[in-house]
């Protein structure tokens, strides 16, 4: 006589079954919550990996689009914003994800490095982008007010972003 017919009549889950869910589901959200705490911790890391992006974005769009673009850092209030030059010679002030960006919290310009330009320590600073695959070499001194500083190297060949901690020249 076979059994394959029968119906099991033990249902739901045992005492010890449900307290291993519940040990592994205290275990992952220990885990997890010290990393969620590091998300928005620094504004001066936030604001370095924003900067990255928009420039990787503007090179990759100079390169597409067969325009060039400026980028003008405004060391003074913070902030920074894209602008396509068109063929009229007009700047065309950019939207979207590269509207005019303020670095957060307490984050600042220390000062920005352009090639053949030397150290810039206020006011506005304009590196340009070039859709033959090339912008000016820029290295960005970020600090946050205190005691941290972050260098942001820009590729020229690439528009690729390196961040090192500390105040390094290049």
């Amino acid at each position: 006589m076979s059994t394959a017919g029968k119906l099991n009549k033990q249902a739901g889950f045992t005492l010890l079954e449900l307290a291993v869910v519940v040990l592994l589901i205290a275990l992952f959200t220990g885990l997890s919550i010290p990393l969620l705490g590091r998300l928005g911790d620094s504004g001066l890391d936030s604001s370095a990996r924003r900067l990255a992006g928009t420039v990787k974005y503007l090179f990759n769009e100079a390169a597409l689009s067969g325009r060039p673009y400026r980028l003008t850092y405004n060391l003074a209030q913070g902030t920074y914003r894209a602008a396509r030059l068109e063929t009229s010679g007009e700047l065309t002030a950019e939207g979207g994800i590269v509207r005019e960006q303020r670095l957060k919290g307490d984050t600042r310009f220390r000062d920005l490095v352009v090639g053949g330009r030397g150290t810039v320590s206020d006011g506005e600073v304009t590196t340009e982008i070039l859709p033959i695959g090339w912008m000016e070499e820029t290295t960005i001194h970020l600090d946050d007010g205190a005691d941290q500083v972050l260098t942001l190297h820009i590729n020229p060949f690439t528009g690729a972003t390196e961040v090192y901690q500390g105040y390094r020249e290049f």
